[in-house]
This record gives structure tokens, C-alpha cells and sequence, in this order.
């Protein structure tokens, strides 16, 4: 098995410039948000979101080393959930809130968080915006974490960054390696 998504996000954290979408951060938990406009109709972007996560999500941000195996049953209770080739598996997050097309919300603590004395919830927001789709994720993360949890706001915050671009650059290029990440 890859590298645990500790030792990822941490990475992520040196190698990645500092990003001004971290909201809030305190010892207690931090707010990180990223908003991009995709160049593509609404349905067109709930679609790839939902049942194209593995298309786009990282292979770095997963357990196993490879995003195609990601998957989200957008249902209240449906997993965020990732197998692996021996059969195992992750629950990364848990949906309790959707309205297709507009409002998935995702709570659970995402990859190394889910270790941690953490929770939060993950909202990812359409809305239209004349011929394109402005989209928005947000994550808060509240609870507990030696040294406190605003130390690992920017990491976080860099994974979630990096998760919108990729989606963005899988529904306008269809090569979500095309990503730019700011």
C-alpha cells in the first residue's frame, strides 16, 4: 500500500505556496473555501462530480494509489468511499445532504483527518452563471488534534484546492492532469 495521506498531505504543505482560501483557523478547527467558474452547464458538473470522482480526484490524495477505485453514492447515508485491489476499502466521508444538481454536503474527516479527534463537513455548491457553472467547495473541521488543528489548515486546504482544479480541468479538457493549481 502507498504512503499513508499523512505523510501526503504533509507534503503537499511543503512543496505548495501559502493559500489565502483558509477562511478561519484556530486551535479548535479551521474553514477553508474555494470557489472556480467551470465552463460547462450545471448537470454537466454535477455529473462529473458525483459519478466521475475517480476521473479526477488525485491518485496522491487517496489510501490505495488510485483515484479511479473513488466513488460517491449521492444519497443521504451514501459513502465517499474508496476500494482497494485487495478487496478492502476506506469510508472517506459520509453524504447526509443533497439536492442534485445544487448542494452535495459530505461530512467525516477526509483522508489523515479521519484519524484524528476531527469531524467536519464538506459542502460542495453549483450554481449557474450565464452559460458556465460557478462552483464552490467548503470544508469545516472542528475537534481535537495535538498541537491543534489550525497547523494543518493550509495542507488541507491545499488537498481541497486541488480537488475543485482538477474537477474544473476533467469537465472543460477531459484530462483533470491538466489541473492548475494556484
Amino acid at each position: 500500500m502507498r504512503q499513508t495521506l499523512t505523510v501526503l498531505l504533509l507534503a503537499a504543505a511543503l512543496i505548495a505556496p501559502a493559500r489565502a482560501e483558509v477562511t478561519d483557523s484556530a486551535e479548535i478547527g479551521f474553514t477553508t473555501a474555494h470557489e472556480v467558474t467551470i465552463d460547462a452547464p450545471r448537470n454537466r458538473v454535477w455529473q462529473a462530480a458525483v459519478a466521475e470522482v475517480g476521473q479526477w480526484w488525485s491518485d496522491d490524495h487517496t489510501v490505495d494509489g488510485y483515484a479511479g477505485r473513488m466513488s460517491i453514492e449521492a444519497r443521504p447515508q451514501g459513502c465517499f468511499c474508496e476500494t482497494f485491489e485487495n478487496g478492502g476499502g476506506v469510508v472517506h466521508m459520509t453524504v447526509t445532504f443533497v439536492n442534485p444538481g445544487i448542494i452535495l454536503r459530505l461530512t467525516g474527516g477526509l483522508g489523515p483527518l479521519g484519524l484524528m479527534g476531527v469531524n467536519g463537513n464538506m459542502t460542495w455548491e453549483m450554481f449557474d452563471s450565464d452559460e458556465a457553472t460557478r462552483v464552490k467547495f467548503t470544508y469545516a473541521v472542528g475537534g481535537y488534534r495535538a498541537g491543534g488543528l489550525g497547523a494543518i489548515a493550509v495542507p488541507v486546504d491545499y488537498v481541497i484546492g486541488e480537488a475543485l482544479a482538477r474537477l474544473k480541468a476533467h469537465v472543460e479538457t477531459g484530462d483533470a492532469n491538466r489541473a492548475s493549481v494556484d
